[in-house]
């Protein structure tokens, strides 16, 4: 457990002492981590999109709003 957490102080201290040498490289890491993970969910986005339109269109040709065993009560025709 000790020799854990000392290696992965190691590690953090490394990662901050490049990160304070070389703050324009870890700057554009930054930038194309955020443009692609911006670039990924617009792709899934369209996905959705398309999805919800084919199955709309595919709920719009099994013809329309005809419901099969469906009754529709009006409140006046209640007995109270």
């Amino acid at each position: 457990m000790a020799a854990g957490i000392f290696i992965l102080g190691m590690l953090l201290t490394g990662f901050g002492f490049l990160i304070y040498l070389l703050p324009k490289l870890f700057a554009t890491l930054a930038a194309l981590f955020f443009f692609f993970l911006g670039a990924g969910c617009i792709v899934m986005g369209l996905k959705l999109l398309w999805v919800q339109h084919k199955l709309d269109k595919l709920s719009r040709d099994e013809g329309g709003d005809y419901r099969e065993n469906v009754r529709i009560r009006v409140e006046e025709h209640y007995e109270q």
